[in-house]
């Protein structure tokens, strides 16, 4: 007996309203003009020189030095991840996170590391401990000061979103 060959489709409604619903991701350009946004991308130049100038060294051997480095790459990386979520909106996407409380927590807890970690990283340089890795280590201290004051003042930015 011959079989039928007729095939029949169904759309579910979950996928026309996917379809629907989902957009290409907003890029705000203007982020990055506004105070907070030019403090994040000096985060983020910084701080990549802070990790550079002591990943360049032998710091493995002085564990100070490696605290400095957690410091360093964590906020990085996390400072980069935030300036993606803000530059593309995507934080209007997720309404059930709170942002301004996550962004006063984040900047607040990168401030306060950042400067035990800039306290620790100018104490533990000495011409004595290692001449060869001394410029280094100075100038990662420097920079790391100057990422501390720019945790800062999107701390208090955070701080001011948040009370509004």
């Amino acid at each position: 007996r011959p079989r039928s060959h007729t095939v029949t489709t169904t759309s579910s409604s979950f996928t026309a309203n996917l379809s629907a619903s989902s957009s290409t991701l907003a890029y705000d350009r203007e982020f990055l003009r506004t105070l907070p946004g030019l403090l994040m991308v000096t985060e983020i130049v910084l701080g990549l020189l802070v990790w550079t100038l002591i990943a360049g060294t032998e710091y493995f051997l002085y564990p100070a030095f490696g605290w400095v480095m957690f410091v360093a790459v964590f906020y990085w990386v996390l400072t980069v991840f935030f300036l993606i979520i803000y530059m593309t909106m995507t934080y209007t996407r997720i309404p059930q996170v709170p942002w301004t409380t996550v962004g006063l927590y984040f900047n607040g807890s990168a401030f306060i590391l950042y400067l035990i970690a800039a306290i620790v990283d100018a104490s533990s340089v000495t011409k004595e401990l290692d001449s060869h890795n001394y410029n280094s280590w100075a100038a990662s201290s420097f920079f790391a000061f100057v990422v501390t004051s720019c945790y800062a003042g999107n701390t208090y930015f955070s701080f001011i979103s948040w009370r509004s």
